[in-house]
């Protein structure tokens, strides 16, 4: 990563929107003694100086300085299938990014003339600026960012707008059907995955069958396709196979709440023949198969989930907590490029609500891919608001999460607890941001304190709205360092009279570089976050 050199001049606007230029936290609040740090982590100082790390040094990294005023701004697709990645530039001729500068209270905006390969920004003055891209804000220096992502499956696959087919199933040797019981122990399930082509998909039936059944044939099903890219198209003369997996829930003794420890694995699973299919919303996708028994491998499993709820008042002084999850997922052709692209679990495990304790146990999950593909592990704790907050006819809990993402062999090497604790003392203007009330403005300033546990390598700060129609929140983000603890938003982002919530998360993810190469590095592993999150507020 190459990191410039930091005008004097724009020392005041540093402080005044990225939260330089006061003192930092002690280092014994932010690496308490006690821990153990990870080396990976990195050798970020934490000083008690007037000036935080990276606002107004003479020279704020490592990396060679760069004169130039340009800034270049590709996107390139990196396609991941059996035949390796194939990169395929991307053409950002009418895309919605731009470069902004602080300027005092204001920003000056550079538009970008398309080049061969990306967007070339000329006359960007030495120093950090915002790229924006969408609705997310990253806080560089970098001459060349990359807004380049992974994808699974071959360069040329075709998707339409169809994201669920008719489907006309015939599975024979199935493990024994099982209801739905309850969050934790789902019952039986399909789904349908491919890396030839980008697809992870699951079967809606509609028939029951009967429990022990160990055939299912229905040719009014649905199949939904769950990427953002729409069905696929297979192509039987390229090779397109598709996985069809059966899930069923697995007893594994109890919780420490006296409840039963209950998960899902892959039990059976058949891999189809190539075959052609174009989803039109009419012919039916066929799916015809007899599953195969799939080897379960065991794992032992310490998760101390009191290490997770332990922080639940830095999360949210007055919040409540919310479900447990872990889960095992294949890596795709390996871990070389980090966990790129979902392809479904191989193990699904939600536990009862507000669970806590230490969970040591044997688990199993079963895997149906080649031996080349890795296997992650993920060890969450959801945390949310105790009141819900009406916005019209909708429902809303304000949430957070402390999130643990490794290969499963990394992952579960000793105890599960966090590595990174969340931020503290989340203001808004200076004011608490975990009690409810009409700000004072469109564009307020959001503030924070540094972690007890870990340090930040990165804050992502998400200002998210609270619709009164169901559909997806409307969410803004800004990336900013590790050694930054306040973002002022840019005007006329905040609609007046609306509702929002602010979600700030501390990244510990030691390969995670938002500066340079946000996707492509957020694939990365291990993958560590922990959040706070405020109240519900007003704009006026």
């Amino acid at each position: 990563m190459s990191l410039r050199r930091l005008s004097l001049l724009l020392i005041p606007t540093c402080a005044a929107w990225l939260g330089c230029g006061g003192a930092a936290p002690p280092a014994e609040e932010v690496n308490p003694p006690e821990l153990a740090m990870d080396p990976r982590e990195g050798t970020a100082v934490i000083t008690n100086e007037d000036v935080l790390p990276g606002c107004g040094e003479p020279d704020a990294g490592s990396g060679p300085v760069d004169a130039g005023t340009s800034v270049l701004v590709t996107a390139d697709t990196r396609f991941h299938s059996g035949a390796g990645v194939t990169v395929v530039p991307q053409d950002l001729a009418g895309s919605d990014v731009e470069i902004l500068v602080p300027h005092g209270m204001d920003l000056d905006r550079y538009a970008g003339t398309p080049v061969a390969g990306g967007l070339r920004f000329d006359n960007v003055p030495d120093g950090e600026y915002l790229l924006r891209s969408n609705q997310s804000y990253y806080l560089t220096r970098e001459r060349h960012f990359d807004l380049g992502i992974n994808r699974i499956g071959r360069p040329d696959a075709v998707y339409v707008n169809d994201t669920e087919s008719p489907a006309s199933v015939e599975l024979f040797n199935l493990a024994p059907w099982q209801p739905y019981t309850s969050l934790s122990e789902p019952g039986t399930s399909f789904q349908l995955i491919s890396a030839d082509v980008n697809v992870s998909g699951s079967l809606v039936r509609s028939t029951e069958p009967e429990v022990g059944d160990t055939s299912f044939v229905d040719p009014s099903a649905y199949a939904y396709f769950g990427t953002s890219y729409g069905g696929p198209v297979l192509d039987a003369s390229k090779g397109d196979r598709l996985y069809v997996n059966q899930l069923n829930s697995v007893q594994a003794g109890t919780l420490p709440s006296g409840e039963p420890l209950a998960y899902l694995s892959v039990l059976s699973s058949a891999h189809l023949p190539s075959f052609s299919f174009t989803p039109d919303g009419t012919t039916s996708l066929p799916l015809a198969a007899t599953m195969q028994p799939v080897r379960q491998q065991p794992f032992s499993l310490e998760w101390r989930l009191n290490e997770f709820t332990r922080w639940r008042s830095d999360v949210n002084p007055t919040g409540a907590l919310n479900y447990p999850s872990f889960s095992v997922v294949p890596a795709p052709f390996g871990y070389q490029h980090g966990w790129v692209g979902y392809q479904g679990e191989l193990l699904d495990m939600w536990l009862p609500r507000g669970e806590d304790g230490v969970i040591a146990s044997r688990l199993a999950y079963g895997n149906p891919y080649p031996a080349s593909w890795g296997v992650v592990g993920t060890a969450a704790y959801s945390f949310r608001s105790a009141t819900p907050v009406v916005v019209g006819s909708r429902t809303h809990y304000p949430s957070g999460n402390i999130y643990i993402t490794d290969r499963l062999d990394h992952l579960i090497a000793g105890p599960i607890s966090p590595p990174i604790s969340p931020p503290r003392e989340l203001r808004i203007d200076g004011v608490d941001a975990y009690v409810s009330r009409v700000v004072g403005s469109n564009r307020p300033v959001i503030s924070w304190r540094p972690p007890v546990r870990g340090t930040p390598r990165n804050y992502v700060v998400l200002v998210i709205q609270l619709m009164d129609t169901f559909g997806a929140n409307p969410t803004l983000r800004f990336h900013v360092p590790g050694d930054r603890t306040q973002v002022r938003l840019p005007p006329d982002l905040l609609l007046p009279g609306s509702t929002y919530y602010v979600r700030v998360v501390a990244d510990g993810s030691p390969n995670y570089a938002p500066e340079r190469a946000p996707s492509v590095t957020g694939d990365l592993l291990p993958i560590i976050t922990a959040d706070t999150f405020s109240a519900a507020f007003t704009t006026p």
